[in-house]
């Protein structure tokens, strides 16, 4: 059985015990048709290892909810009575669905159980019972000791460790904490633990390292059981080499861990199996493992039964104790990297029978399975890559560039597999994943493969889909796909730039591409968690690096308020999606922290510390302009939060200096009488009107301007990273929405779908197919387009006023290009369609507001006649037509 096969059947058997439990509440649902449904306890459903002492509530109803009140307590039985002793939060009025927990002191290794009733028009509706499970909550609660097998970082092969251990009575529940530095991966009795790989989330290892929670009650037995563990390097132990120096970082060490196992028996007593020197260790087939290059494997090496009873490790030695590397333990609650999709070959070509290649058809960030046989010692290459060269074979060169091996043990991309010979062999990497969609097989002995010998599975980041687009046109279409092929590809448990030759938490691509990732995936779990990293990494003068986490790389280089602004932008996006203050208030005292720094930096209130719209297409924006504008943006930001936390006079103090600072851009970057910024570029025209900083005076000139710039540039894009936020977003908010789709439509270079047509299936690094630099075909920098679809020709946006989608904008543009266009994203209340089909000069539209939540549509009514099919009342507000939406699906017919 592959490992894939055995987490899919993983899988099937939580999906049948969700089946029992709700066989269990069958009378519970049918008394409610209508319950509330989508329960989760930090954003998780039934989360296990939950260490927060306030954790959140999360729930959706499809009635109106007038009233609500949420019940916790350890016994389900009373909570299903609508009863709870941990907490009553009593019967609240409103129809909010976020709640904070507030009840008593939540203990460790607890189970709890809750529900929510809601009341509508009276009548009470309760939810099924969920539960959320406690964690160890504090670090005095760890048992045992930090344990490895050897202390030479340059040992290259992986370590197993085995523990033995009798159960001598009826288990009734058993639990295993993981504490990692570096990967794991956990067996029971020769079974591996869970669907998740490459546990736990990097993090910056000297100040947080991350545990996790794993139910083990149905791996465990009554009599002999065995707990095995593989460690590998992940980022720990960086023995590869590259321009970011991670082989020196200060943490670096031999992969080590922390493990309680707590098995609680029926008769009530509880025992507790720890890490200590009783453990044994052994190094294993794994002789090789780098998060940044590939994995090697010699199967000659395996020791069958390593990690079941019955085997003789006599030979094995005794681990030996370390120290804690961390400052801190934390639990890992968040969706967790899986291997999420099998794709099979889609080409295959054989040169002859020691040279093989393997076309998957897309690009994806993840491993390739080999299933093979040969003889004993055969030394299988398998080379990784994006593209092919003149001659058919993988061509590493567009992503190989910031590699820096010192010999040649070390390919980059490149996984060896060395076979034992006899029957039909598999190898999976454990500890690496890599982008690619070509895959070269190579061997020092003949071997037969076919087509199906090899596939690819993709990883990332295990986010639930939050949003689809659907179009009229095929390209658009294609380009919200690739979009969001590379959002995920750059999704592992923090946001990534590119999947092959970087893996790096780039804070630029990181924040441009946020809202694209947040329309499209329920990705709060690992926007927090980077945002925690945020915290470590942030220096005592507020400054934050260009890469999160980091080894002490992108202090002096890279970073600026045009990149590190994720500080301020992902927390207040977060509040603007989910309606939840908690990522504001986590980081309030940070972003404080880091504009006062650069106001201490920027006497003159503009500052020219950044990067810059980088890989513009041919003209450069001054850095000065833009990453002033970032400092206006944080400060405002700033502002907002303080508002929102009630903190009147920062909020009153950071307003005046956003005041400031957008005064001093103009007075140095605008000419008023011309209405243009700088010399009138993409990019300096478009990203004062995004922001907000256009005097409302010169306004329509610095449009009129950015139309005719566009116009001379052939109407085609000629931004950077920085620009691409903007120019769309600013030409559709500006009267000028049908020149934004033609840009966003365009498929002669430079633009999206020029990558389109010619073969992408994923977004480019660079604008040019064929640059000498910044080539990478799967980069999520240039994403903002996927976010753009949803708010312009979808035209949802949330409300800062009311956020969450407490209140829905909705501004439609219907492009003349399209016949139809549907626009779908489930927010914290439910789901929102916005969506029309056109018939000549006619346009049908639909939008759907979900339960509890409301809207307003708004559409340009110089040119527009439009009729409620549903009774709601059109009125015209200056240059618009504006319809107040209560929750429920309405139909206009609309007049161009």
């Amino acid at each position: 059985m592959t490992q894939f096969t055995a987490n899919v059947l993983s899988r099937l058997t939580f999906a049948m015990l969700g089946i029992l439990l709700a066989i269990s509440c069958k009378n519970k649902i049918e008394e409610s048709p209508t319950a509330p449904i989508g329960l989760q306890c930090e954003y998780m459903e039934n989360p296990v290892g939950v260490d927060s002492e306030t954790p959140r509530f999360r729930w959706r109803s499809n009635v109106v909810q007038d009233e609500y009140r949420i019940v916790v307590d350890e016994d389900s039985v009373q909570v299903s009575n609508g009863k709870g002793t941990i907490w009553d939060s009593g019967q609240l009025k409103g129809s909010d669905n976020l709640a904070v927990y507030a009840g008593s002191r939540l203990k460790p290794y607890t189970r709890y159980f809750w529900t929510v009733q809601v009341w509508s028009d009276g009548e009470t509706r309760t939810s099924a019972v969920a539960s959320f499970e406690t964690g160890l909550k504090e670090e005095s609660n760890w048992k045992g000791n930090w344990i490895t097998d050897s202390k030479d970082v340059n040992l290259k092969p992986a370590g197993y460790f085995r523990k033995s251990f009798d159960a001598t009575k009826s288990i009734r529940s058993a639990r295993a904490y993981v504490a990692a530095a570096g990967l794991f991966e956990l067996s029971i009795n020769g079974e591996k633990i869970g669907d998740h790989v490459m546990d736990p989330m990097y993090t910056r290892f000297d100040k947080t390292i991350l545990y996790v929670t794993h139910d083990i009650t149905r791996s465990m037995k009554q009599g002999q059981n065995v707990v095995g563990m593989l460690l590998g390097n992940g980022w720990y132990n960086h023995q590869s080499t590259a321009v970011w120096d991670f082989h020196k970082a200060h943490w670096r060490g031999r992969p080590r861990f922390c493990i309680n196992i707590r098995v609680e028996y029926d008769d009530n007593t509880v025992e507790t199996i720890v890490s200590d020197t009783s453990w044994k260790t052994s190094l294993s087939p794994v002789i090789f493992n780098s998060i940044y290059t590939a994995e090697h494997y010699d199967a000659r090496l395996e020791q069958g039964g390593w990690n079941a009873p019955g085997f003789d490790d006599n030979k094995w030695a005794s681990s030996i104790e370390v120290v804690n590397p961390a400052a801190r333990i934390k639990s890992q609650v968040l969706h967790p990297i899986r291997h999420v999709t099998r794709i099979a070959a889609h080409g295959f070509k054989k040169i002859d029978d020691r040279k093989y290649i393997f076309d998957l058809g897309k690009n994806i960030a993840g491993v390739s399975e080999l299933t093979v046989k040969g003889n004993a010692g055969t030394t299988i290459r398998l080379k990784h890559g994006e593209q092919l060269d003149s001659i058919g074979n993988v061509d590493q060169s567009n992503i190989d560039v910031h590699y820096r091996p010192t010999d040649d043990s070390d390919p980059f991309q490149t996984d060896i597999f060395i076979l034992k010979g006899g029957d039909t062999e598999t190898f999976l990497p454990r500890f690496n994943y890599k982008g690619f969609q070509y895959v070269e097989v190579t061997s020092d002995q003949p071997i037969e493969l076919t087509q199906s010998s090899l596939s690819g599975l993709e990883m990332h980041s295990d986010v639930p889909i939050a949003g689809h687009i659907q179009s009229s046109s095929d390209l658009i279409n294609k380009i919200w796909s690739a979009t969001n092929n590379s959002y995920l590809s750059n999704l592992f448990g923090y946001p990534t730039d590119c999947p092959q030759r970087e893996k790096n938490g780039w804070t630029g691509d990181a924040h441009i591409a946020s809202e694209t990732g947040l329309y499209n995936f329920d990705a709060i779990t690992i926007y927090e968690k980077w945002l925690a990293d945020h915290r470590d990494e942030q220096q005592d003068n507020g400054v934050l690096p260009s890469i999160i986490p980091t080894a002490g790389w992108g202090y002096e280089w890279g970073n600026g308020p045009d990149w590190t602004s994720t500080i301020a932008i992902i927390p207040w996006n977060l509040y603007l999606f989910y309606g939840d203050v908690r990522p504001l208030q986590e980081n309030y005292e940070n972003l404080k922290r880091y504009v006062d720094h650069i106001t201490e930096i920027s006497p003159k209130g503009t500052t020219d510390w950044g990067l810059g719209d980088w890989v513009p297409v041919k003209s450069v924006t001054p850095k000065e302009l833009t990453s002033s504008l970032y400092y206006y943006a944080d400060t405002r930001i700033l502002s907002k939060a303080a508002s929102i936390l009630n903190k009147p006079e920062d909020a009153k103090h950071y307003e005046a200096l956003a005041a400031t600072i957008a005064d001093a851009i103009n007075a140095k970057f605008l000419n008023k009488t011309e209405g243009i910024y700088g010399k009138g570029l993409q990019t300096e025209l478009s990203a004062p009107l995004f922001w907000g900083i256009v005097p409302d005076d010169v306004k329509e000139k610095v449009v009129n301007n950015l139309v005719k710039r566009i116009h001379s540039d052939g109407d085609h894009i000629d931004v950077g990273l920085l620009g691409t936020k903007v120019i769309l977003n600013a030409l559709s908010e500006n009267g000028q929405a049908e020149l934004a789709y033609t840009l966003a439509s365009q498929e002669t270079f430079p633009s999206w779908g020029y990558w389109i047509r010619n073969g992408a299936t994923s977004l480019f690094e660079n604008w040019p197919i064929d640059a000498k630099s910044d080539i990478s075909r799967n980069h999520i920098m240039f994403g903002e387009i996927g976010a753009w679809l949803y708010k312009s020709p979808g035209g949802i946006k949330p409300d800062a006023a009311a956020p969450g989608f407490k209140h829905v904008l909705l501004e439609p543009h219907f492009m003349h290009a399209l016949q139809s266009f549907e626009a779908r994203h489930t927010g914290p209340y439910g789901e929102i369609v916005s969506s029309w089909s056109r018939s000549g000069d006619q346009i049908h539209y639909t939008a759907t507001v979900p339960a509890n939540s409301n809207a307003t549509l708004r559409v340009l009514a110089e040119t527009i006649d439009i009729t409620s099919k549903t009774n709601v009342e059109v009125t015209t507000e200056g240059p618009q037509k504006v319809v107040k939406l209560p929750a429920g699906t309405h139909t206009f017919e609309i007049v161009q």
